[in-house]
């Protein structure tokens, strides 16, 4: 149906539906209403490539994410998604530049934030890390009205046009079950290694792990890392903990580091006796998965929710469609038996 159709079903003038459709100028609240269900009834979706034509310039999107080989290449997951889904719509009309930062250096990140603002995009991507800065750029962000969507993670008290991720309660919750399976009757405490504790979603994966345990009424053992500067967990750290903690039933890790938990078991020489459950199907960790190293892996599908975001950018910018405020993404559990190949 076209936007002469809808006229002529509505009985009304063609600019009327244009305003309609574009949300601009003065419509009277019923015919608003006509016009808005018969769009509804017939599915009717604006052309985007005479939308493009018509305002003389393409579409910009931005994604703003941390480096690409940074929490040991889970951001290069995100990034490929990112990438595919700027190639569907790149033929429609829509360029999307990439802009990445040093997670670990608030010198980087604000370099890299001016330089986002500066775009002016027509839309943004991106994920809620750092969020001691991350909300400041937010609040610019929807200050200069610029629509915009997460992927990875949510933060409170913000309002995305659409937040995707996983629950990141359950997730903890879920590992919890996993823990408790794996291990069976848990007589000696389980360890919860707390990586980014200052991410809202990795202090909820914890808060979910730890409520489980309490109604199981397992003991734990919590270590809370975060502010290293360039790199993730390290080892040495790890190491000490094993030596303080030498008899531990498990270990979960709220992040993609569990290889650096089985790293360090090597380094002390002692052959790994408890149960390890991490999150995040990155190279190092898949490949300890299937020797056997890493008992269970909870995966976040990182190259999904990075093309969904895109692509949801797209249909509610471009296509002028009702996109979901919130898409929640499947709780992946990978074991030794059924790792992708």
């Amino acid at each position: 149906m076209t936007v002469k159709e809808i006229a002529e079903v509505a009985k009304v003038s063609v600019g009327t539906v244009d305003r309609v459709i574009h949300r601009r100028g003065r419509v009277a609240a019923e015919t608003k209403s006509r016009i808005e269900a018969i769009i509804e009834k017939y599915q009717f979706t604006p052309n985007p490539i005479a939308r493009r034509l018509k305002r003389n310039r393409a579409y910009r999107f931005c994604a703003f994410l941390p480096h690409r080989d940074q929490d040991a290449g889970y951001w290069g997951q995100a990034l490929e998604g990112i990438q595919e889904g700027a190639g569907e719509i790149s033929p429609l009309g829509v360029e999307t530049k990439i802009i990445e930062y040093d997670r670990y250096s608030i010198r980087d990140f604000q370099k890299a934030a001016d330089s986002l603002l500066a775009e002016k995009p027509d839309g943004i991507i991106l994920s809620p890390v750092m969020p001691e800065k991350i909300r400041d750029l937010i609040l610019k962000i929807q200050d200069s009205e610029i629509p915009c969507v997460f992927f990875d993670a949510d933060l409170p008290g913000l309002t995305p046009l659409c937040a995707i991720g996983q629950d990141s309660f359950r997730g903890g919750y879920l590992a919890g079950r996993l823990m408790h399976l794996f291990a069976g009757n848990l007589s000696k405490p389980v360890a919860v290694l707390d990586a980014h504790g200052e991410d809202y979603h990795i202090t909820r994966r914890r808060d979910g792990f730890l409520q489980y345990a309490g109604e199981q009424g397992f003991s734990t053992v919590v270590r809370e890392y975060s502010g290293y500067r360039g790199i993730e967990i390290p080892v040495n750290e790890i190491v000490l903990f094993l030596a303080e903690n030498p008899d531990l039933a498990g270990i979960f890790i709220t992040n993609c580091m569990a290889h650096r938990v089985t790293e360090a078991a090597k380094i002390q020489q002692r052959r790994r006796s408890f149960i390890l459950v991490g999150y995040d199907l990155i190279p190092k960790n898949r490949e300890l998965l299937r020797d056997g190293g890493i008992d269970a892996i909870i995966s976040q599908r990182p190259e999904e929710q990075g093309r969904q975001a895109l692509l949801n950018l797209y249909r509610r910018i471009v296509l002028e469609q009702h996109i979901a405020p919130k898409i929640e993404i499947p709780l992946d559990v990978y074991l030794r038996e059924n790792i992708p190949l």
